[in-house]
């Protein structure tokens, strides 16, 4: 039955993912990090976010803005090494109510930007954004937030954004797994064959429906209710992390 839970978690977020160019990490981190621990699931959250965005790119290559995907992987990946130092070497319930409060913090700024008129340029805040969103995605496994806050500080077309965060969430998927798998010693989440197998089909299930209601959904509609969930499961992570904190 928790297993049931994780592969629901995994077809919404791809679902979201395909829609509007991000949330898989959003949707799905609080609920895996509840159900198999914070290491364990942003290590699955960082392996699903990079598959499901290499799965979609081949069907937005063509809107991809490299050269901003490049500066932008570039400062994610100086952030990463940091961000899986934290995940290896923190307790799981410190970790856990340290991705909480990553969680509320990136929404609440990314949402205070969007009511903003306030507009960025030049390389300052695409460097700290991209390396915010780096140590976030190895450590919580949600990036997202701090790139949509760059997003909508530069006023970015929602288009392109969408893409390049495409091969942007491929990048810091696998340089974040890597280096959680080289600081804890080779760590792999005990899942098993079929398991595995599971996250792939329901991650494929995700996309495909993504693909029948694409230019039938607004991105907007999709982004709203991915941060809704994402609100409800950081406290829910949170709370989790304050209860067996308070039991240890």
């Amino acid at each position: 039955m928790m297993f049931a839970w994780v592969l629901i978690a995994v077809v919404a977020g791809a679902l979201a993912q395909r829609l509007a160019g991000l949330g898989f990490g959003l949707l799905v981190s609080p609920v895996l990090v509840v159900l198999l621990g914070p290491f364990d699931g942003v290590m699955i959250i960082n392996l699903c976010g990079a598959t499901s965005s290499l799965l979609i790119l081949s069907r937005v290559w063509r809107d991809v803005h490299w050269r901003r995907y490049l500066g932008l992987a570039l400062a994610a990946v100086a952030g990463v090494l940091p961000g899986a130092w934290l995940a290896s070497n923190v307790p799981e319930a410190p970790l856990e109510i340290c991705i909480g409060v990553l969680l509320i913090f990136a929404l609440l700024a990314s949402q205070r930007l969007t009511r903003s008129t306030w507009h960025a340029s030049g390389p300052v805040p695409l460097v700290s954004l991209g390396f915010s969103s780096g140590l976030m995605n190895a450590a919580a496994g949600v990036g997202g937030p701090a790139i949509t806050a760059y997003a909508i500080a530069t006023r970015w077309e929602q288009k392109s954004f969408s893409a390049t965060l495409q091969p942007y969430f491929v990048t810091t998927g696998l340089t974040s797994l890597v280096s959680k798998y080289v600081l804890s010693g080779g760590h792999v989440p005990a899942l098993e064959g079929w398991q595995w197998l599971g996250i792939l089909a329901a991650m494929i299930t995700g996309i495909v429906a993504g693909d029948l209601l694409t230019g039938r959904v607004r991105p907007g509609a999709v982004r709203g209710i991915v941060v809704a969930i994402a609100y409800l499961g950081a406290v829910s992570t949170l709370a989790k992390g304050f209860v067996e904190l308070a039991a240890a």
